[in-house]
């Protein structure tokens, strides 16, 4: 009996060690596709200063010319704000600026212009309602662009954080509890 009983707490134990050092792999592999994806966004990201704006002017085009060429017709938004006391542009986001500078807010689904027209009116009625919000800027003077939400701060940064951290500390606890388990047991032995 004692012998079926020491094979079953080491085959339940080696599946403890695998449990716990899968789960550490799992957060090294995780804090690898972090630090090459997440983070060098979350550094670019130049926008640090908390600001209050105040709404100018707001403008819809439908159709812009980027460097020299005619793009796909949908609308965008185009916001003048007042921040940190100087004329900027607002984009909602880093990737907003990114993907048009010319546009302010893009809206998310482009497949129906009807659709994509709406959702650019509502915003732009509620800026004009909220003319008064608070903004992100960037400490340097000659700056002349502002963000409405920042896509990769540092709660971003935490969130992404928090399941590879989470893996990372429970594996360790599941093989320091087997191991200690694996040394009483042989105090226990040698009593």
């Amino acid at each position: 009996m004692g012998k079926k009983l020491v094979m079953a707490q080491k085959r339940g134990e080696t599946r403890a060690l695998c449990l716990g050092v899968a789960m550490v792999v799992c957060a090294v592999i995780a804090y690898y596709i972090l630090g090459t994806a997440v983070l060098p966004l979350y550094q670019k990201s130049i926008w640090t200063q908390k600001s209050t704006c105040h709404l100018i002017e707001t403008n819809i085009r439908d159709q812009e010319e980027l460097e020299g060429k005619k793009v796909a017709q949908y609308p965008c938004l185009w916001v003048n704000v007042s921040a940190v006391g100087r004329w900027a542009m607002l984009y909602h986001t880093e990737d907003t600026r990114d993907q048009n500078q010319q546009c302010s807010y893009i809206p998310g689904s482009l497949d129906n212009y009807q659709t994509a027209r709406a959702d650019v009116e509502t915003v732009r009625d509620r800026f004009h309602k909220h003319r008064v919000f608070h903004c992100f800027s960037v400490p340097r003077e000659n700056e002349t662009s502002v963000l409405y939400r920042r896509l990769y701060g540092p709660q971003t940064l935490l969130f992404f954080l928090f399941w590879p951290t989470f893996l990372l500390t429970g594996g360790l606890l599941i093989i320091a509890m087997v191991k200690i388990n694996q040394s009483l047991s042989i105090l226990a032995a040698q009593k």
